[in-house]
């Protein structure tokens, strides 16, 4: 049985992948994309904020400028929920990235809250920091008794 939540994921986290992936290789243009214009966005960044679409679409631009060659970008979802025209992802960004033309491996942890308009989910909210001293790379929980992951989706 497929939840709302299921197909929610279905649907955004393909197109939030590619977005990430272009981003991350100095290309804004997709992340503009899955974002809504319409007031209220915020983002609260690791490296920087913003309120309303006037500050969001010009700090992505300016992000975009910090990075290339981007070489293994993954999106692990911990928590994710859907409910009538509102969603939300918690989980860990880790990226293989130049940042400033210097090789970089990072970790963030993001939560991103989604509406629904016109049909189509957008991003209207980017929480993203690192994991605090000691859990710069966090693993996925595992099931005890298989020992496999649990409760992550990997988007590549």
């Amino acid at each position: 049985m497929t939840t709302e939540a299921d197909r929610f994921l279905a649907e955004m986290l393909p197109r939030q992948r590619t977005a990430e992936e272009a981003i991350h290789n100095g290309d804004p243009g997709p992340r503009l994309g899955l974002w809504s214009r319409d007031d209220p966005v915020t983002v609260f960044g690791a490296a920087m904020n913003g309120v309303g679409w006037s500050e969001v679409e010009p700090l992505f631009k300016t992000v975009a400028t910090w990075f290339s060659d981007s070489q293994a970008y993954e999106f692990e979802v911990i928590a994710a929920g859907a409910s009538g025209d509102l969603a939300y992802t918690v989980g860990y960004e880790r990226n293989r990235v130049r940042v400033h033309g210097v090789p970089t491996e990072y970790t963030l942890r993001v939560t991103h809250v989604y509406r629904r308009e016109g049909g189509r989910w957008s991003i209207v909210h980017r929480h993203g920091d690192r994991p605090p001293d000691g859990a710069a790379w966090a693993p996925a929980p595992t099931d005890e008794r298989s020992g496999n992951r649990t409760g992550t989706t990997r988007t590549r």
